[in-house]
């Protein structure tokens, strides 16, 4: 946690708003607004500074409000062949993607959205501002709260602003599919960004350059497809990719899993895999230190880290 410095004027805003009594919660695009439970009734909802502040494509870095969306952030960095892979719908906010944590299909390549994350400004449970990480790659130090918060669901602190690393559009991005061993795919392939595995049928996505992209799928009986499968939206359940291969499908359950990743996509209702008791108490520690009075988003609860 560092100093916080100067201060955009919109994030001041957003700390008055904010306050320092009732319970409180960020509402951003809703578009994941159920993961970890929804808010208390009588909450009060607020909106998280929106827009793009500054983008220095040199730098490969972009400073916007935590309720920019996903469609604005992704307009402004392709006019610069630029892009943040947080692959959710266009509607999301930067904020709302960052406080749920749940990284896009491609984080086999890109890894997950927290590494992503430079510099987080955040109103605290009294109301304060809280600047953590730095706008730049090279002067981030101290502890790492910022990435702390990626995945919180909004109970460490109200994200109001976000410095982010960009990265270049690929040349070419292309899906495959065939019925195929997703994990010899995985052994032989280089760099996939994403293998898609229903326990019969695989999809396959190769980006880059031309060649290299055509080399890649050329290694298997590929056919290529127009984009990744629709994914079941009723439960996400994360393990060890070790254990996908035995993962069990359940009678009449349809699943995708991510391959190298550990995410399974399914139709049932399945929560995340609960943490151990260990690092459930660090949590609750962190929750108490972080927000004693319990008036950050209450009714949530952090399963994962």
């Amino acid at each position: 946690m560092s100093p916080v410095g100067e201060v955009d004027q919109r994030v001041l805003e957003f700390a008055n708003v904010v306050g320092a009594s009732d319970p409180v919660t960020v509402v951003g695009g809703r578009t994941q607004w159920a993961v970890g439970g929804t808010p208390e009734p009588g909450t009060r909802e607020v909106r998280a500074p929106i827009g793009i502040w500054s983008h220095e494509p040199e730098e490969m870095t972009v400073r916007c409000g935590a309720g920019t969306t996903l469609g604005e952030l992704t307009e402004q960095l392709a006019r610069h062949g630029q892009m943040v892979p947080f692959d959710m719908a266009p509607e999301a906010t930067v904020g709302g993607v960052l406080s749920v944590g749940h990284s896009g299909l491609r984080r086999l390549r890109y890894g997950h959205i927290r590494d992503l994350v430079l510099q987080i400004r955040h109103i605290d449970h009294s109301g304060q501002i809280v600047s953590s990480g730095g706008p730049t790659v090279k002067n981030v130090s101290g502890y790492d709260l910022c990435r702390l918060m990626v995945g919180s669901l909004g109970k460490f602190g109200c994200i109001a602003e976000v410095t982010l690393r960009c990265l270049p559009i690929p040349a070419v991005t292309r899906w495959f599919t065939g019925f195929l061993d997703p994990f010899e795919i995985f052994n032989q392939m280089y760099r996939p960004s994403a293998i898609l595995w229903d326990g019969n049928q695989v999809w396959v996505c190769i980006e880059g350059v031309v060649s290299d992209v055509a080399a890649q799928a050329s290694l298997f009986d590929f056919e290529e497809v127009t984009g990744p499968p629709s994914l079941p939206t009723a439960g996400r359940l994360t393990v060890e990719p070790k254990e996908l291969r035995g993962h069990a499908q359940k009678p009449g359950e349809r699943w995708i899993a991510e391959v190298g990743v550990g995410v399974i996509h399914t139709d049932c209702v399945a929560p995340h895999r609960t943490i151990s008791d260990v690092n459930l108490s660090l949590m609750k520690d962190l929750e108490d230190r972080l927000d004693p009075n319990n008036r950050l988003n209450p009714g949530r609860q952090v399963l994962v880290r």
